[in-house]
């Protein structure tokens, strides 16, 4: 029988990375604060009713254009080489995918973003990510980014947790994602996961993964006492929160490890019922 699968799922800005990716470089190199740069996206989110996050990709196209800058892939990926993770990040991947294999279970790494795709493809980490979903860009014949291909606003985020469960990570594969599929038949089960997210814009993955018998857990950055985690215990949107702390020894390794062997021992045992009661329907007939 296939190992069972457990997914991880994250939040980016301000959950792998110290604060959001547009930052570290992409702000810098327009000549921008990154107050002045959310400013002018809350500006236009308000002054035309906009969605937050189109607002925020279109002043991105708008502010490159306007500096001389090439709004390519290549450019994006460049601009998430130094982001900033928090303490263990790096080593995190291959450890808790270690413990995985010595529970007998397989631990997949998944991106729910409403940050920018390509920036997240351009960082360290985004080799482990067995799907990197984010917004990103149309490009046009000469490779400039030019309009949004894919938005995705904090409600959106939760279209990709049944992706993952169905097994269907082609974004463009409406019709097996709307399809009728039985928990028996789903690639993994939303009891399997986990979301881990740092606040409010989180609430909508975290309440369905709740309602759906997985685990979220929220996590606040270190050396900080009032964080959005707070409302997020206050409401029972979460089973867990921690500092932001990936290393071998923190609460947040301990706890993510508790969850893979809980759901090791949880498949497993309900392997062996279903066996046993299949074999006694048999041998009774």
């Amino acid at each position: 029988m296939a190992k069972p699968i457990v997914a991880l799922l994250y939040d980016f800005d301000k959950t792998l990375s110290t604060t959001d990716m547009q930052e570290y470089d992409f702000i810098k190199n327009l000549g921008m604060s990154p107050k002045e740069f959310w400013d002018e996206c809350a500006r236009l989110k308000i002054e035309n009713g906009m969605d937050g996050i189109l607002s925020y990709m279109y002043v991105m196209v708008d502010m490159c254009k306007k500096k001389g800058i090439k709004l390519t892939k290549e450019y994006l990926n460049s601009c998430g080489k130094n982001i900033e993770l928090y303490k263990g990040v790096q080593t995190w991947f291959d450890r808790i995918n270690k413990f995985g294999e010595e529970n007998g279970v397989i631990v997949e790494h998944y991106i729910i973003s409403s940050g920018i795709t390509e920036i997240i493809e351009g960082c360290e980490i985004a080799k482990y990510f067995k799907a990197i979903y984010g917004c990103s860009f149309l490009y046009n014949e000469d490779g400039e980014g030019i309009w949004p291909a894919v938005a995705i606003n904090f409600t959106q985020k939760t279209q990709y947790i049944f992706r993952v469960s169905k097994g269907v990570l082609d974004i463009r594969d409406d019709q097996n994602l709307n399809r009728a599929t039985s928990n028996k038949e789903r690639r993994i089960p939303y009891e399997n996961m986990i979301y881990i997210g740092d606040g409010i814009t989180d609430i909508p993955c975290m309440t369905l993964i709740r309602e759906k018998g997985g685990r979220a857990v929220a996590i606040y950055p270190p050396a900080t006492k009032t964080t959005a985690a707070k409302q997020l215990v206050k409401e029972g949107r979460i089973n867990f929160v921690t500092v932001a702390n990936y290393a071998e020894d923190s609460t947040l390794t301990k706890t993510i490890k508790l969850y893979i062997e809980s759901i090791a021992v949880t498949t497993n045992l309900k392997e062996k019922e279903e066996k046993q009661l299949a074999q006694y329907l048999k041998a009774s007939d």
